[in-house]
Protein backbone atom coordinates (compact mmCIF):
# COMPACT_ATOMS: atom_id res chain seq x y z
CA UNK A 1 0.00 0.00 0.00
CA UNK A 2 1.00 3.65 -0.91
CA UNK A 3 0.29 6.67 0.60
CA UNK A 4 1.23 10.16 -0.71
CA UNK A 5 2.89 12.69 1.24
CA UNK A 6 1.48 16.06 1.84
CA UNK A 7 2.93 18.59 -0.25
CA UNK A 8 3.64 21.12 2.51
CA UNK A 9 5.00 19.12 4.81
CA UNK A 10 7.58 20.23 6.72
CA UNK A 11 9.94 17.51 6.89
CA UNK A 12 10.07 15.01 4.04
CA UNK A 13 10.40 11.10 4.77
CA UNK A 14 13.06 10.71 2.62
CA UNK A 15 15.66 13.06 4.10
CA UNK A 16 14.71 12.03 7.58
CA UNK A 17 15.34 7.98 5.62
CA UNK A 18 18.54 9.17 4.18
CA UNK A 19 19.57 10.28 7.90
CA UNK A 20 18.66 7.55 9.61
CA UNK A 21 20.44 5.42 7.27
CA UNK A 22 23.40 7.25 8.31
CA UNK A 23 22.95 6.63 11.74
CA UNK A 24 22.37 2.79 11.04
CA UNK A 25 26.00 3.11 9.17
CA UNK A 26 27.48 4.81 12.02
CA UNK A 27 26.42 2.00 14.69
CA UNK A 28 27.43 -0.85 12.65
CA UNK A 29 31.23 1.10 11.62
CA UNK A 30 31.45 2.21 16.08
CA UNK A 31 30.65 -0.88 17.30
CA UNK A 32 33.02 -2.68 14.99
CA UNK A 33 35.55 -0.17 15.81
CA UNK A 34 34.91 -0.11 19.61
CA UNK A 35 35.66 -4.25 19.25
CA UNK A 36 38.69 -3.25 17.54
CA UNK A 37 40.04 -0.34 19.74
CA UNK A 38 39.48 -2.67 22.84
CA UNK A 39 41.21 -5.76 21.55
CA UNK A 40 37.96 -7.96 21.39
CA UNK A 41 37.96 -8.82 17.49
CA UNK A 42 40.71 -8.43 15.37
CA UNK A 43 39.19 -6.42 12.61
CA UNK A 44 40.69 -4.13 9.78
CA UNK A 45 38.39 -1.22 10.30
CA UNK A 46 41.24 1.34 8.88
CA UNK A 47 41.65 -0.56 5.49
CA UNK A 48 39.29 -2.19 2.93
CA UNK A 49 35.39 -2.44 3.62
CA UNK A 50 35.41 -1.19 7.12
CA UNK A 51 37.05 1.86 5.95
CA UNK A 52 34.98 2.40 2.82
CA UNK A 53 31.57 2.14 5.04
CA UNK A 54 33.16 4.83 7.45
CA UNK A 55 33.69 7.54 4.59
CA UNK A 56 30.80 6.45 3.06
CA UNK A 57 28.72 6.76 5.79
CA UNK A 58 30.42 10.45 6.65
CA UNK A 59 29.92 11.46 3.47
CA UNK A 60 26.61 10.96 3.80
CA UNK A 61 25.91 12.48 6.87
CA UNK A 62 27.73 15.57 5.32
CA UNK A 63 25.39 15.50 1.73
CA UNK A 64 21.96 15.03 4.00
CA UNK A 65 23.29 18.21 6.16
CA UNK A 66 24.11 20.67 3.19
CA UNK A 67 20.49 19.34 1.53
CA UNK A 68 18.75 20.33 4.67
CA UNK A 69 20.11 23.88 4.82
CA UNK A 70 19.28 24.35 1.26
CA UNK A 71 15.76 23.12 2.21
CA UNK A 72 15.64 25.22 5.60
CA UNK A 73 17.54 28.24 4.42
CA UNK A 74 15.14 28.39 1.22
CA UNK A 75 12.02 28.59 3.79
CA UNK A 76 13.24 30.72 6.37
CA UNK A 77 14.33 33.41 3.54
CA UNK A 78 10.84 33.42 3.20
CA UNK A 79 10.28 34.82 6.49
CA UNK A 80 13.17 36.23 7.79
CA UNK A 81 15.20 39.17 7.10
CA UNK A 82 18.64 38.85 6.66
CA UNK A 83 19.96 39.84 10.14
CA UNK A 84 17.85 37.34 11.22
CA UNK A 85 18.33 35.02 8.73
CA UNK A 86 22.16 35.36 9.63
CA UNK A 87 21.66 34.75 13.15
CA UNK A 88 19.23 31.93 12.62
CA UNK A 89 22.40 29.55 11.45
CA UNK A 90 24.84 31.46 13.38
CA UNK A 91 22.86 30.26 16.91
CA UNK A 92 22.46 26.73 15.36
CA UNK A 93 26.02 26.26 14.22
CA UNK A 94 27.76 27.69 17.43
CA UNK A 95 25.18 25.20 19.36
CA UNK A 96 26.56 22.58 17.37
CA UNK A 97 29.98 23.48 17.97
CA UNK A 98 29.76 23.86 21.55
CA UNK A 99 28.91 20.23 21.50
CA UNK A 100 31.39 19.12 19.21
CA UNK A 101 34.37 21.32 21.76
CA UNK A 102 32.59 19.29 24.53
CA UNK A 103 33.86 16.38 22.88
CA UNK A 104 37.12 17.34 22.21
CA UNK A 105 37.04 17.99 26.60
CA UNK A 106 35.88 14.59 26.94
CA UNK A 107 38.34 13.19 24.71
CA UNK A 108 41.23 14.72 26.18
CA UNK A 109 40.46 13.50 29.28
CA UNK A 110 39.94 10.02 28.26
CA UNK A 111 41.90 9.52 24.91
CA UNK A 112 44.66 11.57 25.34
CA UNK A 113 47.06 10.67 22.29
CA UNK A 114 43.75 10.33 20.13
CA UNK A 115 41.53 13.63 21.15
CA UNK A 116 38.60 14.71 18.57
CA UNK A 117 40.48 18.13 17.80
CA UNK A 118 38.34 18.52 14.80
CA UNK A 119 35.41 16.17 14.10
CA UNK A 120 32.51 15.82 12.45
CA UNK A 121 30.25 17.73 14.78
CA UNK A 122 33.02 20.89 14.64
CA UNK A 123 32.69 20.61 10.77
CA UNK A 124 28.86 20.41 10.70
CA UNK A 125 28.81 23.60 13.64
CA UNK A 126 31.21 25.22 10.97
CA UNK A 127 29.25 24.86 7.98
CA UNK A 128 25.88 25.57 9.63
CA UNK A 129 26.99 29.17 10.68
CA UNK A 130 28.99 29.84 7.22
CA UNK A 131 25.67 28.64 5.66
CA UNK A 132 24.56 32.15 5.07
CA UNK A 133 27.67 32.34 2.80
CA UNK A 134 26.14 30.46 0.34
CA UNK A 135 23.04 28.66 0.84
CA UNK A 136 21.08 30.67 -2.35
CA UNK A 137 23.95 29.38 -4.87
CA UNK A 138 23.52 26.73 -7.01
CA UNK A 139 25.58 25.43 -9.57
CA UNK A 140 28.10 27.51 -7.80
CA UNK A 141 28.20 25.21 -5.21
CA UNK A 142 28.65 22.09 -7.40
CA UNK A 143 32.00 23.89 -8.45
CA UNK A 144 33.20 24.56 -5.52
CA UNK A 145 32.24 21.35 -3.26
CA UNK A 146 34.12 19.50 -6.26
CA UNK A 147 37.17 22.21 -5.99
CA UNK A 148 37.32 21.72 -1.99
CA UNK A 149 37.48 18.30 -2.20
CA UNK A 150 40.18 18.62 -4.79
CA UNK A 151 42.14 20.94 -2.42
CA UNK A 152 42.04 18.04 0.33
CA UNK A 153 42.71 15.15 -1.43
CA UNK A 154 46.27 17.79 -2.64
CA UNK A 155 46.94 18.85 0.77
CA UNK A 156 46.10 14.78 1.96
CA UNK A 157 49.18 13.98 4.56
CA UNK A 158 50.55 17.33 4.51
CA UNK A 159 52.08 18.50 8.03
CA UNK A 160 52.33 21.60 9.57
CA UNK A 161 51.51 23.27 13.17
CA UNK A 162 48.99 21.86 14.95
CA UNK A 163 46.10 25.23 14.61
CA UNK A 164 45.77 23.70 10.60
CA UNK A 165 44.00 21.34 11.94
CA UNK A 166 41.05 22.24 11.10
CA UNK A 167 41.96 22.93 7.21
CA UNK A 168 43.53 19.30 7.22
CA UNK A 169 47.23 20.18 7.82
CA UNK A 170 48.10 18.18 11.32
CA UNK A 171 51.52 17.61 12.41
CA UNK A 172 53.37 14.19 11.94
CA UNK A 173 52.05 11.62 13.89
CA UNK A 174 48.74 13.36 14.50
CA UNK A 175 46.06 10.79 15.56
CA UNK A 176 42.66 11.07 16.04
CA UNK A 177 39.47 9.11 16.83
CA UNK A 178 37.36 11.11 14.47
CA UNK A 179 39.31 13.62 11.91
CA UNK A 180 36.99 15.61 9.36
CA UNK A 181 38.64 18.72 8.43
CA UNK A 182 37.34 21.50 6.12
CA UNK A 183 38.99 20.14 3.10
CA UNK A 184 37.81 17.82 1.58
CA UNK A 185 34.71 17.55 3.78
CA UNK A 186 32.90 21.08 3.61
CA UNK A 187 32.86 19.78 -0.17
CA UNK A 188 30.38 17.46 0.52
CA UNK A 189 28.13 19.83 2.73
CA UNK A 190 28.47 22.07 -0.97
CA UNK A 191 27.17 19.23 -2.95
CA UNK A 192 24.83 18.84 -0.59
CA UNK A 193 23.34 22.18 -1.10
CA UNK A 194 23.45 21.95 -4.75
CA UNK A 195 22.08 18.57 -4.62
CA UNK A 196 18.82 20.92 -2.56
CA UNK A 197 18.36 22.86 -5.05
CA UNK A 198 17.91 20.47 -7.99
CA UNK A 199 15.67 17.82 -5.69
CA UNK A 200 13.71 20.65 -3.46
CA UNK A 201 13.71 24.08 -4.87
CA UNK A 202 12.44 26.75 -3.03
CA UNK A 203 12.28 24.35 -0.04
CA UNK A 204 9.65 22.24 -1.78
CA UNK A 205 9.82 18.90 -3.55
CA UNK A 206 10.47 19.13 -7.19
CA UNK A 207 7.45 16.30 -7.85
CA UNK A 208 5.95 14.49 -5.48
CA UNK A 209 7.11 11.49 -3.88
CA UNK A 210 4.88 8.78 -2.91
CA UNK A 211 5.75 7.22 0.90
CA UNK A 212 6.28 3.74 0.25
CA UNK A 213 5.28 1.13 3.35
CA UNK A 214 8.19 -0.78 3.69
CA UNK A 215 9.79 -2.32 6.51
CA UNK A 216 11.47 -0.49 9.58
CA UNK A 217 10.87 2.62 7.62
CA UNK A 218 9.05 5.12 10.60
CA UNK A 219 11.95 3.63 12.62
CA UNK A 220 14.62 4.24 10.52
CA UNK A 221 12.78 7.92 9.73
CA UNK A 222 12.99 7.99 13.32
CA UNK A 223 16.42 8.06 13.65
CA UNK A 224 17.10 10.63 11.02
CA UNK A 225 14.96 12.87 13.04
CA UNK A 226 17.07 12.25 16.48
CA UNK A 227 20.22 12.15 14.77
CA UNK A 228 22.38 14.37 16.86
CA UNK A 229 21.28 12.85 19.89
CA UNK A 230 21.61 9.40 18.71
CA UNK A 231 25.36 10.67 18.16
CA UNK A 232 26.06 11.36 21.12
CA UNK A 233 24.57 8.77 23.34
CA UNK A 234 25.19 6.09 21.15
CA UNK A 235 29.52 5.57 21.94
CA UNK A 236 28.34 5.51 25.83
CA UNK A 237 25.41 2.42 25.02
CA UNK A 238 27.97 0.31 23.25
CA UNK A 239 30.92 0.31 25.01
CA UNK A 240 28.46 -0.98 28.32
CA UNK A 241 27.05 -3.18 25.72
CA UNK A 242 30.07 -4.41 24.83
CA UNK A 243 32.08 -4.79 27.82
CA UNK A 244 28.64 -6.52 29.48
CA UNK A 245 28.59 -9.14 26.91
CA UNK A 246 32.16 -9.99 26.22
CA UNK A 247 32.81 -10.11 30.07
CA UNK A 248 29.99 -12.61 30.53
CA UNK A 249 31.74 -14.55 27.58
CA UNK A 250 34.63 -14.69 29.95
CA UNK A 251 36.93 -13.07 26.69
CA UNK A 252 39.11 -10.23 28.54
CA UNK A 253 38.96 -6.88 27.16
CA UNK A 254 42.88 -5.15 26.68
Amino acid sequence: MIRKAGAASSRFWEVDYCRGVAVVMMILFHAAFDMWYLGVLDIQVQSGPWKILAVCTASLFLLIVGLSLSISSARARKTLHRREFILKYLRRGVGIMGLGLLLTLVTMAMVPTEPILFGILHLIGLSVMLAPLYVRYTWANLVAGLAVIAVGWGIKGLYGPVWLIWLGVHPQGFASLDYTPIFPWLGVVLLGVWLGHLLYPGGMRRAPLPVPDMPAREIVCFAGRHSLMIYLVHQPILLLVISILWSLWGIPIV
